[in-house]
């Protein structure tokens, strides 16, 4: 055992790599607590069977969150107390939240993963890996358009934009190209913040190394004059991006404060893109375990739809069992028992599940200050509709306080041994058609009304091909509907597209509604002003 940080013991990672079944010569440590597992594993596991992945999502949050990462590893390592062999899944975080307001991303109280301050700061390089190759394709972009254009790309049609790490709203729009001939050809660019970036939603698709060469070579990263695309490969910039993502391919080890193994692989946007970890890290993960637990961004109508209808189609996955995370402050803050309040938005994240062919389980995430009484309602409440509703005091108990959650997730999985994942829509359906099935099916929409600029994207889209693709709907994480102010249940409205963008390398549709923010920007009072280094190197204020 170790000491790192927070005062937290935890194991050497070579010991939780054997606990997994991995030789010490495989892994490529990254100092005592962090490996990189290379993708080799996978693919001399292949014929191995998977183990059952839990999915955990929640009901629409308020603006702190209900805890959805933490429930996930308190879970985990409530099924690990249990005698069973289990890896939890999570995305990378972001140091822009980090430096903002949201905070890290390795959970909270005793259920964590270690190393956190290296967790949520550098770790192993994977973010500006990530970046770096987004934005040597935006050098070599504007390189061609100074030397010439020979592919007649039309600057007022590019798409790709550079990223960076951090939250930065000075930089959102900007010009480029200022100063002369020599210094490129002047144009409006502008920043997104790294986990937006398509890089990121490629890396995390990918199944080797020849499938994210494939998809970095097929990103579409502007228009012709012809208003035809141009990809990466035409620029012939997907082999150096390659080699820029040669490692960070390579899934990363760690553990939870209480031993259980955790991949923590890749982070890409809960909204323009699928808000989940690493499909090379899931499909490691049930090869070397019985049980994978995983999250996925955001609530039902958002995260859990994406994992669903984009990851799981994409990566051949097939969930066993769901967990929807609930507490009473978000409850309450939706309207509590009020008609169409929080209660009313639950039971919709419930039907939800359900259209995907999984019954759920409902976990009561408690905070201290929740009355017995109240939890008592909810229990009831679901209960009379068939639905298990239970208490997880993981925060403060670690995976004892799960053990019943734990217990549950088990009998779910035991009963539902032949369920097979329902998809929303086929493949086929057009564009238009799809985004509506999913208004009306998850959010629970009357309708959808679409601009003029989204039909007629979605029109060039279709033609150029890209009809085939899932959609990934960009909208409110606040609302079940597109408008953040409609809280609880609502009914009686339309949702507006506004515009869609193809992510061709990726391999979906992104649909967008209303403003969504690829670059945010700090509070007045970010939480990097309470963080300082000591004079012994200690670093303090981090959480």
């Amino acid at each position: 055992m170790n000491k790192t940080d927070n005062n937290h013991n935890i194991k050497r990672i070579s010991e939780i790599a054997e606990s997994l079944g991995l030789d010490k010569d495989v892994i490529l440590p990254h100092g005592h607590f962090i490996a990189k597992i290379p993708v080799s594993v996978l693919e001399d596991r292949k014929d191995k069977p998977d183990g059952k992945l839990i999915l955990v999502t929640a009901m629409t949050p308020t603006p702190q969150g209900e805890g959805k990462t933490t429930t996930t590893i308190g879970l985990g390592d409530a099924l690990s107390k249990s005698g069973l062999k289990t890896t939890i899944c999570l995305r990378e975080p972001s140091l822009g939240p980090y430096f903002g307001i949201k905070g890290g991303g390795t959970g909270a109280g005793k259920a964590q993963i270690m190393p956190a301050e290296d967790i949520n700061l550098h770790f192993v390089g994977d973010m500006y890996s990530v970046s770096k190759a987004n934005n040597l394709l935006a050098a070599m972009l504007d390189n061609h358009l100074q030397h010439g254009n020979d592919l007649k790309i039309d600057p007022r049609r590019i798409t790709w934009r550079r990223v960076i790490d951090l939250n930065d709203r000075a930089l959102r729009q900007i010009f480029i190209g200022l100063g002369g001939v020599l210094n490129g050809v002047p144009r409006q660019d502008g920043f997104n913040i790294t986990p937006a970036s398509e890089v990121m939603a490629m890396l995390c698709l990918a199944s080797n190394y020849h499938d994210l060469g494939e998809r970095l070579g097929r990103t579409i990263v502007g228009f012709t004059h012809a208003k035809e695309p141009v990809h990466a490969r035409d620029l012939q910039a997907e082999g150096a991006m390659q080699i820029l993502l040669r490692d960070t391919i390579h899934p990363n080890l760690v553990q939870t404060i209480e031993g259980t193994p955790a991949f923590v692989h890749a982070g890409p946007f809960a909204n323009i893109a699928q808000g989940t970890n690493s499909a090379i890290a899931t499909r490691m993960a049930l090869k070397l375990s019985d049980y994978v637990v995983t999250e996925a961004g955001f609530a039902s109508d958002l995260g859990a739809e994406k994992f669903f209808d984009i990851k799981c189609r994409i990566a051949g996955l097939n969930p066993s069992a769901t967990v929807i995370v609930a507490t009473i402050r978000a409850l309450k803050y939706h309207g509590w028992k009020n008609e169409d309040g929080g209660f009313a938005n639950l039971e919709k994240h419930v039907e939800n599940i359900k259209q995907f062919g999984l019954q759920p389980i409902i976990a009561i995430n408690k905070f201290d200050d929740d009355t017995q009484e109240d939890i008592n309602e909810v229990i009831q409440h679901f209960a009379a509709q068939g639905v298990k509703a239970i208490i997880a005091s993981h925060f403060a108990n670690g995976g004892a306080g799960a053990l019943e959650l734990a217990e549950a997730v088990v009998e779910s999985v035991e009963s539902n041994k032949n369920n097979k994942i329902k998809f929303q829509y086929p493949l086929e359906m057009p564009i238009d058609d799809k985004i509506r099935t999913l208004a009306a099916n998850l959010y629970g929409a009357d309708g959808v009304d679409f601009s003029p600029k989204a039909l007629a994207d979605i029109a060039l889209i279709e033609r150029h091909g890209f009809g085939n693709l899932p959609v990934c709907i960009a909208k409110s994480s606040k609302s079940l509907s597109d408008n953040d102010k409609l809280l609880g249940r609502p009914r009686g409205f339309k949702i507006t597209v506004n515009e869609a963008r193809v992510s061709a390398g990726a391999g979906f549709v992104v649909i967008i509604c209303g403003n969504i923010m690829t670059m945010p920007g700090l509070p007045k009072e970010p939480a990097a002003v309470r963080m300082k280094l000591l004079p012994d190197g200690r670093a303090v204020g981090l959480s």
